[in-house]
């Protein structure tokens, strides 16, 4: 009885160790399993983040564009507003469009009231100023928010993703935007878009195929 009694505990003892060595020797190869799927996980979560051509906004008729369409062009994001000391920048972004839009670079305006109801207007209104006072023929968008809790999904991509972080400081801030849809370069509100650095930026952008 005895000998029978320790043939079972050790019976046990034993069977007891080949499960924590199977324990082990499983754990060890589920490991390179985990961490290539860990792996795959932050490749693929790379390729959900957006860019400049993931949006669909509607323009100034109410019309919806999706930002694809400016695929392979150099690209100028300005949000504008049509009582703001800076308002007069829209003769230079007219001058810079007429300029260089046929070797391919696009202006993109948003009109917000997000800073000092400065566009408080309706899009028609707001359609109907920049064409009779700047004659403007750049793509104009509906009116949106670029900063606050309503800010809209661009420009929460464009102030919290893109290379150049930091909320959106006042009306006529531009942000550069390569062919490959990539954001370049930001430029603030007071700088205009005749400047240098920017008239630079925007050619060698334009030259980069």
């Amino acid at each position: 009885m005895r000998c029978s009694l320790k043939l079972r505990y050790l019976l046990l003892g034993l069977f007891a160790g080949i499960g924590v060595i199977a324990d082990a020797g499983l754990s060890n190869l589920l490991q390179p399993s985990v961490a290539q799927a860990k792996q795959e996980g932050t490749v693929l979560m790379a390729a959900q983040t957006p860019m400049v051509y993931d949006f669909i906004l509607n323009d100034i008729d109410g019309k919806p564009v999706s930002l694809s369409q400016f695929r392979g062009k150099v690209l100028l994001l300005v949000n504008t507003a049509s009582f703001c000391g800076n308002t007069p920048q829209y003769t230079d972004l007219e001058t810079m469009y007429e300029q260089y839009r046929e070797k391919g670079f696009e202006i993109l305006a948003f009109p917000a009231n997000s800073f000092g109801q400065q566009e408080p207007g309706t899009d028609a209104e707001i359609k109907g100023f920049c064409l009779t006072k700047y004659s403007v023929s750049f793509p104009l968008f509906s009116k949106i928010s670029v900063k606050g809790e309503d800010k809209h999904p661009l420009y929460r991509y464009l102030t919290e993703q893109s290379p150049f972080p930091g909320e959106v400081e006042w009306n006529f801030q531009k942000y550069l935007v390569d062919r490959s849809g990539k954001v370049a370069a930001k430029y603030r509100h007071r700088t205009k878009p005749s400047a240098p650095e920017v008239m630079q930026d925007v050619e060698r952008a334009l030259a980069a195929h």
